[in-house]
Order: structure tokens, then C-alpha cells, then sequence
């Protein structure tokens, strides 16, 4: 009898370790729908939260911020895309929306150029989706500038 006790008690401790050191599962936060984001677009403004309107002097190494109001963002369900500032440039990307981080969604790009694939190109650009509604979107760059940090803040509608 003694012994059952002793197996018994030991199968209690060993269940007990296992279920402690057991990998706990962390569900993360679902991204938008990447549908809301298929289509075409029209930056229709572009503002600044804690920063000074000139103390961002160029958006995705292209052109300074306000150039981007009246660009057009077409993006497939592909993830092949561009955008083509009102100047006429035309830039192809690459595009991907995440759940993010504690900022939240991400919305992020790379700019792909005449025979580059996207799987070649390691650096890109992110942007914290502050909302899409599928008609509207607005799109946040992170801007650290000194010892502060603020956004620049592009606002969307969808054309089709």
C-alpha cells in the first residue's frame, strides 16, 4: 500500500512540473482585414501630431510629406502595389498589413524598383493603421526627432 502512495504521490509531482513548465499560448491580436485595404486611394491630407510642419523633410526617402496629398496608392490583394505622387513619379511597392505592436496594425511597404524582387529588398517602411474603414484610412509614420517623437499623419479615401 505504501508504495501505490508513493507512485501515486509521484505521479502527482511529475503531472505538476509538466503542467508548470508547459508553453503557454499567448493569442496575438488579429490585423485588420487585409480587404479594407485593396484598392485605390487618394491621399487627401497630410498632418502633423507633435511635430512642426517642416521638421520632416522627406516621407519613404521620396518627396516631403505634402507632396503626398493627391498621390494615388493602388494595392492589390497581391501585395503588389504603387503609389504615384501628383508630380507624375511613380513608385511600385510591396505591401503587407500585421497586427503590429503596442502602437497596433501596421501597415508597411517596400519600394521595389525595375527588376528587383521583394524578397530581395530589406528595408521598407511602416506605417500604424489609426483606422480603415474600408472608405477612409488614416496612416501614421512614427517620427523620433531629438528627444521627442510625434506622427505624420496621412488621411485616405478610397476612390474605387
Amino acid at each position: 500500500m505504501k508504495s501505490l502512495v508513493k507512485v501515486f504521490l509521484s505521479a502527482i509531482v511529475i503531472t505538476f512540473i509538466f503542467s508548470s513548465c508547459a508553453t503557454q499560448h499567448v493569442a496575438m491580436p488579429k490585423g485588420p482585414d487585409r480587404g479594407l485595404f485593396v484598392g485605390t486611394w487618394t491621399v487627401t491630407s497630410v498632418t502633423y501630431t507633435n511635430l512642426i510642419e517642416g521638421a520632416v523633410t522627406s516621407a519613404f526617402d521620396a518627396a516631403p510629406p505634402k507632396d503626398f496629398i493627391g498621390s494615388k496608392w493602388e494595392l492589390t490583394n497581391s501585395g503588389n502595389g504603387s503609389y504615384t505622387l501628383a508630380n507624375g513619379a511613380k513608385q511600385d511597392i510591396y505591401w503587407s498589413v500585421n497586427s503590429g505592436d503596442a502602437l497596433g496594425a501596421i501597415f508597411q511597404f517596400k519600394k521595389i524598383n525595375a527588376g528587383q524582387s521583394a524578397k530581395d529588398v530589406t528595408t521598407g517602411y511602416q506605417l500604424v493603421v489609426s483606422n480603415n474603414l474600408g472608405t477612409t484610412m488614416i496612416l501614421k509614420t512614427l517620427v523620433y526627432l531629438g528627444n521627442k517623437n510625434g506622427y505624420v499623419v496621412y488621411s485616405f479615401t478610397k476612390d474605387k
